[in-house]
């Protein structure tokens, strides 16, 4: 699924009026996400999962192109976990 496709599975859900409400909650709902996690907060969707930033610390790689030993830097990225309901729902 898309984008677009969950704007329309919004807007049908939901009720609403026009593709442009409906894309202007999905935007909202992805954009709070995004501030709440750069700003180091956990976001937690009962059923659904919970987003959090984690840490990675600094390690040294190899180049599989060149086999060259290299220092990679420490780093956040953002994680997943889903939620029971969403696991069983996928089964």
């Amino acid at each position: 699924m898309k984008k677009e496709n969950l704007v329309e599975a919004v807007m049908k859900a939901a009720s609403l009026a026009t593709k442009k409400q409906a894309h202007d909650v999905v935007e909202a709902v992805l954009d709070t996400v995004t501030k709440s996690l750069s700003r180091g907060e956990e976001v937690a969707l009962t059923g659904f999962g919970t987003f959090r930033v984690v840490k990675s610390a600094a390690r040294a790689g190899v180049n599989p192109k060149t086999g060259q030993k290299i220092q990679i830097p420490a780093s956040i990225k953002p994680k997943f976990k889903a939620g029971k309901a969403l696991k069983e729902a996928v089964k």
